[in-house]
């Protein structure tokens, strides 16, 4: 959805891709905290998963800038929101804690790395965090909508032994997912949302962390807000349709759309024909004033704090 490839559908930038309009738009459209440049900062795409994902692993920052800078140098934390799920769906996500990289090399060349990460049951509306350095795979029967670092540095551990028409298997790159791997105590899993309810509006808020934050609305009346300078909005719309207006413009929207929303768009309204479901997410700059920010639109200060992760 907001690949580098994609294309603006309408708006001052229409039929022009994003990869080539992103870094030489106006803080009216990024925002006061967001240098504009180098890659559009989030990568959404949805996930339709019917068989295994490869077991995987990405790094952080800081290796990447060292060792992957033909890859663009940017590490890889990422979030799942499961859409749709079929009944035993999962995810694994994250060593379990007995689990050494010794342990797990052996594991890796007996085919038995997939009993070294933890199992996590999804059901429709739940969402895991996968920060970087996370051992982690998709199983079959979810269709996800993933929000991301804008990075595409992917290192495979095990592939389940999968050979393409050809006979040929997948690259694997055992001795980087070695070095990037989280052993010990993990920090992802599925989250705990908090949920308010503000002009008419339920805010489902899952995570802020330095590269994303990520809330669902979801509202069936009349919604009125405003933008805030500091930062573009991006919207993914799950459901409803409806239209958006904002001064004298007129937009209808519908599932699966993507939106970039300029910080400068000033006032707007969501005006809904039917119950409408947004992801919203954006990069959050300063995390300690997105927490007073969070506070002043009624979250409470215990769920800040758990909320925001550095």
């Amino acid at each position: 959805m907001t690949g580098s490839e994609c294309r603006f559908a309408n708006g001052p930038f229409v039929g022009q891709k994003l990869g080539g309009e992103w870094p030489q738009m106006p803080p009216e459209w990024t925002g006061t905290q967001i240098a504009a440049g180098g890659r559009f900062p989030l990568l959404a795409k949805f996930v339709f998963a019917e068989e295994k994902l490869s077991l995987q692993v990405h790094p952080d920052d800081k290796y990447a800038s060292c060792h992957e800078q033909a890859a663009g140098g940017l590490g890889k934390t990422e979030m799942w929101y499961a859409v749709r799920t079929r009944p035993g769906a999962e995810v694994l996500a994250g060593l379990k804690p007995e689990v050494t990289r010794e342990s797990f090399t052996r594991a890796v060349a007996d085919c038995t790395a997939e009993t070294c990460v933890s199992r996590i049951p999804l059901a429709s509306g739940d969402a895991v965090f996968i920060p970087a350095g996370t051992v982690h795979t998709i199983g079959p029967g979810n269709i996800l909508c993933e929000i991301q670092q804008h990075s595409d540095i992917t290192y495979r551990v095990y592939d389940y032994n999968r050979r393409d028409a050809n006979g040929q298997s997948r690259e694997l790159h055992i001795a980087k997912a070695l070095e990037v791997m989280r052993v010990g105590e993990q920090n992802c899993g599925k989250l705990a949302p908090v949920r308010i309810e503000r002009g008419g509006v339920t805010e489902t808020h899952f995570i802020a962390c330095p590269y994303f934050a990520v809330e669902k609305w979801d509202f069936a009346s009349r919604v009125r807000a405003s933008m805030a300078p500091e930062h573009f909005d991006l919207w993914i719309f799950l459901e409803g349709s409806g239209i958006l207006r904002w001064g004298r413009e007129r937009v209808a929207y519908a599932p699966t759309q993507a939106w970039l929303i300029p910080a400068a768009l000033g006032v707007y309204e969501i005006v809904p024909d039917t119950q409408t479901s947004i992801l919203r997410a954006y990069v959050p700059g300063n995390l300690g004033e997105l927490a007073r920010r969070l506070e002043a639109r009624g979250v409470p200060t215990a769920d800040v704090s758990r909320l925001v992760r550095e």
